[in-house]
């Protein structure tokens, strides 16, 4: 990071936060502004359950009340009770109810007991029972009539439950909390600069990429040393990459950096099952990132909703179309957005909308490729920080040895380097880990659980072996790093090449010369074994290389016959596009020939590695045989069959089970090579 120049005067950032012109100071939160006060969930939470705690008070009351101890008593059994003289005293409320108490409990038709009662009485009646109490010297009281504040509150408690409930549904919706009606608000998360970030440093093999993030830091940091010249601030940038290379990774240490708000949402976030969602969460992500500009809005996966308008069958009126029309006006429409830039990543930037593309709204587009060599050791030596490394650990070695590996890949040979070391029961992760972890990686776990018969092993070796011998005869070709017949993940064989430095192009030598080593496992099987006992083995060699010499004659023009012409473009879905459906580009006569053309360089390949297996018949079998006895090969052991040298006695392992098998014939699954001139890797055989 470039170092700032020393000032004494502070600057004055757009949202108006003073920030020294060092970066060292973090910088202020925006102020919020007047009116748009917002709870914060412990207030809303100590509201509801105080609501709660009046409302079974106000219950228990009401209860207390209804249930005074007093029995309700028919007005024709008061009426008995006066005439049995049975009356002790009474209170009249009104004239329309009487309490009292009985001298003598009597026990009502239902069964209940009563001694203290009350009745409702008939108006007009009070005077008459006044004067048959009187006459039997009943005590009377009397009491105005009147209503308890519990019998008021309880006839209006409907329409304030029904007040409160619309209250609480429009509190809910002016505020920020994830309560009912807020799929139209944003999901995105608000990273505080507070937290531990990742940071440029913890960053390796991206250098170039790093630069670019690196000034939209430095931007944000001091927007006059940009401006003064008349720049502007970016207002978008696009990390473009494979999948595994750092493009989420970077977004993260722009993060930690830049000192400044961050808000992090995926791209699938927008999409809800309600219409209109997209739209409304995209304009509400902008909204906060204008209250807290300066800031960054990092999306994750935009193709997710960036995808090309008008492919396939939705329409022009779908909800992804429509949230990302809503996108393209938030990132330059008619109201500009000043301060706030949309970091977004993605590994399909084929399918993504040109308009999303221009300049103005994605103004760079960062490509975060597979590192090199050097970017290789880097990402190593970073994973590396926080494992107890041996002596003989040379990490150098290893990333010669993981070309075309990603990020992701080399942090996971780090991770199953450690667990070696750590089911061996050591306290440091030596080379030997890093070299084991490195073969299940790139070519697959080991599965020793099937056993084979001697004839199928016998097979499976010829097999690997003619795929060995034309990898160490034709020049130019990969070195051949390791052969054998142990089965490896879904591969039961395998020959895996390495190259001996990263490789930006392929030649045509170089490509004839791969379908030679295709094919070198099948007509090993036939010298060996007679063309009636040949197996499916070489079905993955065969489809394999029928696709690379389709390529070479339909895409790269490596054919007299068709010439510098790109036939077909079946590699695009079709609802990816924008045709609903393909279009004929190619004549029937001219895919004859694209076939014809095909079928010969296959030809020639077959009669290219029959040649070479005639001529190399003795190390063939030398080396047939040392993988039945060995059952793997170095590529040092290789060069030392080729030298007519004899091995070096065997070390046995017993707790590497090496006497379990695996099936013939199935080939290998493509050891990762770098993605280079080809759209698809190109891999050593299995």
């Amino acid at each position: 990071m470039a170092d700032e120049k020393p000032s004494k005067k502070k600057t004055e950032k757009p949202g108006g936060d003073a920030e020294d012109p060092g970066g060292k100071k973090p910088a202020k939160k925006a102020e919020k502004k007047p009116g748009a006060i917002k709870l914060s969930g412990a207030p809303r939470a100590a509201s509801f359950w105080i609501f709660l705690a009046l409302m079974s008070v106000l219950a228990f009351q009401f209860m207390r009340q209804a249930d005074d101890g007093t029995d309700m008593l028919a007005l024709s059994e008061f009426h008995r009770q006066i005439d049995a003289e049975n009356v002790l005293k009474v209170t009249f409320f009104g004239e329309s109810r009487v309490e009292g108490e009985l001298k003598n409990t009597i026990t009502l038709p239902s069964g209940t007991d009563v001694h203290e009662f009350r009745t409702d009485l008939v108006p007009g009646a009070v005077v008459a029972l006044e004067e048959e109490l009187r006459a039997q010297d009943v005590e009377i009281t009397a009491k105005p009539q009147g209503t308890a504040w519990w019998g008021v509150l309880l006839g209006f408690l409907p329409w304030l439950l029904l007040i409160a409930f619309w209250i609480w549904i429009v509190r809910s919706i002016q505020s920020g909390g994830n309560k009912a009606f807020q799929f139209g608000r944003s999901k995105a998360k608000l990273i505080s600069p507070d937290k531990p970030q990742v940071n440029f440093g913890d960053v390796a093999g991206a250098e170039e990429a790093k630069d670019e993030l690196e000034e939209i830091v430095e931007f944000l940091k001091d927007p006059p040393q940009y401006s003064r010249l008349g720049g502007r601030l970016p207002k978008g940038v696009l990390l473009v990459g494979p999948p595994g290379t750092g493009k989420t990774l970077l977004a993260r240490a722009v993060a930690g950096e830049a000192g400044r708000p961050f808000f992090q949402m995926s791209g699938s976030d927008f999409v809800e099952m309600f219409v209109g969602v997209g739209a409304s969460r995209v304009r509400d992500l902008f909204e906060q990132g204008k209250a807290h500009a300066p800031c960054i809005i990092f999306v994750d996966e935009i193709d997710a909703v960036g995808r090309h308008r008008g492919a396939g069958l939705g329409g022009g009126h779908d909800e992804r179309e429509q949230t990302l029309n809503a996108l393209l006006v938030q990132m330059d429409g008619f109201e500009a957005n000043e301060g706030v830039i949309l970091l977004a990543a993605t590994n399909r930037p084929d399918v993504l909308d040109p308009a999303l593309l221009r300049p103005g709204r994605f103004d760079r587009q960062v490509v975060v490729d597979l590192p090199d060599l050097k970017g290789r050791e880097g990402i190593l030596r970073v994973h590396a920080k926080q494992l107890p490394l041996d002596e003989d650990v040379e990490l150098s070695l290893v990333a010669r040895g993981t070309p075309g590996l990603s990020g992701a890949d080399l942090s996971n040979i780090c991770n199953e380097a450690a667990l070696f070391a750590a089911r061996r029961g050591v306290d440091h992760v030596a080379m030997e880990d890093f070299e084991r972890a490195k073969d299940k990686v790139m070519l697959g776990t080991e599965r020793k659980s099937m056993v084979l018969t001697e004839s199928e092993r016998k097979l499976t070796a010829y097999h690997e072996a003619g795929h060995a011998v034309i990898g160490v005869k034709v020049p130019g070709l990969d070195p051949v790093h390791k052969v054998t017949i142990v089965p490896r993940g879904h591969a039961l064989g395998i020959t895996a090449s390495l190259p001996e430095e990263d490789r930006h192009s392929y030649t045509r030598d170089w490509l004839n010369g791969q379908l030679a080593m295709l094919f070198g496992g099948r007509v090993a099987e036939e010298m060996t074994f007679g063309e009636e006992k040949v197996t499916t083995g070489a079905g993955n060699d065969i489809e394999r290389a029928t696709a690379m010499a389709r390529r070479m004659v339909t895409r790269f023009g490596m054919s007299d016959r068709i010439g510098l012409m790109a036939v077909g473009d079946s590699e695009h879905e079709v609802f990816l596009g924008r045709e609903l459906v393909q279009r004929r580009e190619v004549s029937e006569h001219t895919a004859r020939r694209v076939d014809e053309e095909v079928k010969r360089i296959l030809d020639d390949a077959l009669a290219r590695a029959r040649g070479v297996l005639a001529e190399n018949r003795e190390l063939l079998e030398s080396i047939a045989v040392a993988l039945l006895d060995r059952e793997t090969l170095n590529g040092d052991e290789i060069q030392m069959l080729l030298e007519g040298k004899e091995l070096p006695p065997m070390v046995v392992e017993v707790e590497e089970d090496q006497l379990q098998l695996g099936l013939p014939g199935h080939e290998a699954p493509a050891p990762a090579t770098p993605q280079l001139a080809v759209p698809e890797p190109l891999p050593s055989p299995g």
